[in-house]
Formats: structure tokens, C-alpha cells, sequence
């Protein structure tokens, strides 16, 4: 996932609601703050999966 990482640092696991596990591999130019951005492989299962507000948990 791609986190602002003074909130996630790099490198962290982290749980996302109704995404699973993921590791903050990444940063991002609009990705500030408590917003962060999953991969999801398909494009039509990224639509599908929207845009949400989901609790994050670090894992580590």
C-alpha cells in the first residue's frame, strides 16, 4: 500500500479493513495524512472496491 509515512512508516504491516493485510511499500504525491492507497490488480475490481473509509491497525 502507499501511506504518508509520517503517519505509516515504510516498511510497517498493517490490517485494512475489508482488505486484508498489506505492507506500507510505497508513498504517493496525493497520498497526505490519514489516507492511504491499496493495489488492487484488476481494474474492474479497483471500481468495484471503491473509494472507502476504512480502519487501518499496524500490525508492527
Amino acid at each position: 500500500i502507499a501511506v504518508d509515512p509520517s503517519v505509516i512508516p515504510l516498511g510497517s504491516k498493517v490490517y485494512v479493513e475489508g482488505y486484508g493485510e498489506a505492507t506500507a511499500a510505497d508513498t504517493g504525491g496525493a497520498i497526505k495524512g490519514n489516507r492511504i492507497d491499496v493495489f488492487i490488480p484488476a481494474e474492474q475490481d479497483a471500481i468495484n472496491f471503491g473509494v472507502k473509509q476504512l480502519k487501518v491497525t499496524i500490525l508492527n
